[in-house]
């Protein structure tokens, strides 16, 4: 039959099918688990969900029947079609509801077995807050249960019955305070408490699973996977990163050319990289970024700058972040403040951060931290020791420090010059001119006179302080000229024949450097990058020897740093690794001295020089070596370097392992500590012990001659190559390293 309708009877037939049709799809939109058939696993009123939500269309198809029975009596036209349609749709809507019930039971296991084939092929992508969420059952009976394999478990219960509203991450999780969910929550998602009857007890969803497949990383030949992942900040030192980056791209792409034509190179798995520099995050890296304009400490970005490209040529693919926030999404932080897991298992094999990072990767993380602390590289200019690194033990023994405790494996701790070696040595690549904007002549020997030019390494005004007359005695001889960055209007402490340039770009330092003949150190700022540099342009580095030694007894900068070194110039790497004639070290308190020595500096020629380890091919055969070869991931003992590079050495009373190796001019390598740390070490030294004890102590293994006591290590991480004591002989492990290269031995590679 068809019964013409006025417009408005039109729209109303219209609007009552759009609603219908709205009330079905809403029908339709119900929670994937809702639609399992899990009835062991559902409260009662889970279970009544699906028939709750057809009782809801039910009703308000009835509320449409009146409504539609109400306006339909001004227009007795339509009156008897539209009842008949909702006549229609009522004796229909139980057909409809077990319908759609069955469809969206096959679209739910056709969902379940496309998620666990997604996740044999995509461990990493994050999974659904509906599938995190434990669930559990008002109506089962929930007792802390009594486990010995969970000793804690009763602890954390009464733990979060307390504190679950301290932090959002907990309701994210399905906490809600009840006893069940939290035995829930400490058995899924954190592992304090024995699964629960009729409950998955898989692995942890933040646990590490196995890659679908491995890749192997190949050299590139271009650094263009890096710039997509710098380009898009504004940040001050991101661009001094990304400049940095592009001045010595061609240099990076040369030497990885040449390692890819090396034939001892073994091939590593290529890594998912995460560079995350805590600095440059938050409220610190505010006050940062303020100082990079204004002569502030610029090694740490050198350091970033040259990791990032040394990565990327290397093969591996990185992701760079330095928004606090941005981490939080990358690791899959849980929402709140931390104290839960992450959602998901970490996506990257490696995460190379600094203290302030590392502080923010714990404070988003929860238990999920300690579970991949292994994957953790720390870049930490000034060394952290083994006595400083573990938490127990700095604590109870007086080692406490603001940046140590973290209780890392100490090679995880990357420096910028070998001066730790119970640290890895990453280092940066010294930077020079560009050579093709060099006059072929200018290679010549003749070219490397210089003019009679100072440069003072100093670019803040109060690192002058007191240094006047120490400045003046150089400039006797030579025109000295600066760089510091000064505020108009402030007073100074450069003295008035200082020829200063104000802050410059790194081109034009390197420029002037070019022309000097001497670079000029006034005791601060310490191990920084510049002296390397000015070296490597043919400058020779004049610097003060400090007598006494500072540290952390008697300087303030050192104090509260995880180390015990004894910093005998500002800059010890070059006074021992280098010397004379490019390094000379002076008392500038004696006129003499510092004059004998620039007289002395003018006379000699010497030609630019850069130690392998501070090249780019040094730079990526270096971390090439650590990635392949370190692995903190395992609790067996470590097989690299190889047992067959170890050089058993019985030091001195008072003397530590860095000392008694360099004397036969190798190096401490703590990595083969395992070798020695037994009975036959001693026998095979000729060493008679009366008696042998192990315990926790950074000076062991050692022999004690009062009493012919050796004692042996207990805690691995306090295997070190620091520390001394009169009463203690080291057994230190020692190695020889390749030329130039002091990370790496002839049995490394």
């Amino acid at each position: 039959m068809h019964v013409a309708l006025r417009p408005r009877s039109g729209c109303l037939v219209l609007c009552l099918c759009l609603s219908v049709l709205t009330l079905l799809l809403q029908s339709l939109w119900v929670p994937v688990e809702m639609t399992r058939d899990e009835p062991a696993g559902r409260s009662p009123e889970e279970q009544g969900q699906r028939g709750l939500n057809f009782r809801k269309l039910a009703l308000r198809l009835e509320a449409l029947s009146t409504q539609v029975q109400r306006l339909s009596r001004e227009r007795d036209v339509t009156k008897d079609d539209l009842s008949l349609l909702l006549q229609s749709f009522r004796e229909n809507q139980q057909g409809l509801a077990r319908l759609v019930e069955r469809e969206l039971k096959r679209v739910s296991q056709r969902l379940d077995q496309l998620s666990r084939h997604h996740h044999l092929h995509e461990s990493h992508m994050p999974t659904t807050h509906d599938d995190l969420r434990p669930h559990t059952r008002p109506s089962e009976k929930c007792e802390v249960p009594v486990d010995p394999a969970y000793p804690l478990c009763a602890e954390k219960v009464e733990f979060l019955q307390a504190r679950w509203q301290a932090d959002p991450c907990y309701a994210f999780y399905g906490v809600d305070g009840t006893i069940c969910s939290i035995l829930t929550y400490l058995s899924q998602i954190e592992d304090f408490c024995p699964p629960r009857l009729g409950r998955n007890s898989s692995v942890l969803p933040w646990h590490q699973k196995p890659r679908s497949y491995i890749e192997k990383a190949e050299i590139r030949t271009a650094l263009t996977p890096l710039y997509e992942v710098i380009s898009d900040s504004s940040s001050p030192a991101v661009s001094f990163i990304q400049s940095r980056v592009e001045r010595m791209s061609d240099r990076w792409i040369q030497a990885g050319l040449r390692m890819r034509q090396s034939k001892n190179k073994t091939v590593s798995n290529r890594m998912r990289v995460l560079l995350y520099p805590g600095t440059l995050s938050g409220s610190v890296g505010q006050r940062f970024e303020a100082l990079v304009n204004r002569g502030g400490p610029l090694g740490e970005l050198v350091q970033w700058a040259d990791l990032s490209a040394c990565l990327t040529i290397l093969g591996h693919n990185l992701t760079f972040s330095t928004s606090q926030e941005q981490l939080h999404s990358l690791i899959g932080a849980a929402p709140g403040k931390g104290s839960c897991p992450i959602q998901r298992p970490l996506i990257f094999d490696l995460i190379y951060t600094d203290y302030h990072g590392l502080s923010h990767l714990q404070g988003a993380m929860g238990l999920a931290f300690l579970h991949y602390k292994c994957r953790f590289r720390i870049l930490d200019s000034f060394g952290t020791e083994p006595a400083f690194n573990l938490g127990s033990y700095a604590r109870s023994r007086g080692y406490r420090t603001l940046w140590g405790s973290w209780t890392l494996q100490p090679l995880q701790y990357m420096t910028m010059f070998p001066h730790t070696p119970d640290n890895s040595f990453l280092g940066f690549v010294s930077e020079e001119v560009a050579r093709r904007e060099l006059r072929e002549e200018e290679l010549e020997p003749e070219s490397y006179r210089k003019d009679r030019i100072a440069v003072i390494y100093g670019k803040q005004d109060y690192m002058w302080q007191g240094k006047s007359e120490y400045v003046g005695l150089i400039n006797e001889e030579l025109e000295t000229h600066a760089t510091v960055y000064q505020l108009a209007g402030h007073a100074s402490n450069l003295p008035s024949f200082i020829k200063n340039h104000g802050l410059l770009t790194q081109e034009d330092f390197l420029r002037l450097l070019r022309r000097a003949k001497v670079f000029v150190g006034l005791g601060f700022p310490y191990e920084g990058p510049a002296p390397i540099e000015a070296i490597a342009l043919g400058c020779v580095f004049l610097q003060p020897r400090f007598d006494p030694p500072h540290s952390a007894e008697n300087n303030d900068f050192y104090r509260g740093k995880p180390t015990s070194r004894q910093i005998s110039s500002q800059h010890p790497y070059a006074e021992s690794f280098i010397g004379k004639p490019h390094v000379w070290t002076v008392d500038m308190t004696n006129k003499t001295d510092v004059r004998q020595a620039v007289q002395a500096i003018l006379q000699t020629q010497v030609k630019p020089f850069t130690p392998l380890e501070f090249t780019c091919e040094g730079m990526l055969e270096r971390v090439h070596s650590y990635i392949t070869h370190q692995n903190f991931c395992t609790e067996s003992a470590p097989t690299w370097p190889p047992e067959s590079a170890l050089r058993i050495h019985l030091g001195p009373l008072g003397q530590s392992c860095v000392s008694v190796c360099r004397r036969s001019s190798h190096v401490c390598e703590p990595a083969l500590f395992y070798h020695l740390n037994t009975p036959a070490a001693f026998t095979r030294l000729g060493i008679s012990c009366s008696s042998t004890a192990q315990e926790a102590n950074h000076l062991f293994p050692s022999y004690s001659p009062w009493g012919r006591h050796c004692g042996l290590q207990q805690e691995p991480l306090l295997f070190s190559c620091a520390g001394s004591d009169l009463s203690h002989r080291r057994l230190c492990p020692c190695r020889a390293h390749l030329p130039g290269q002091v990370a790496l031995c002839p049995d490394c590679l």
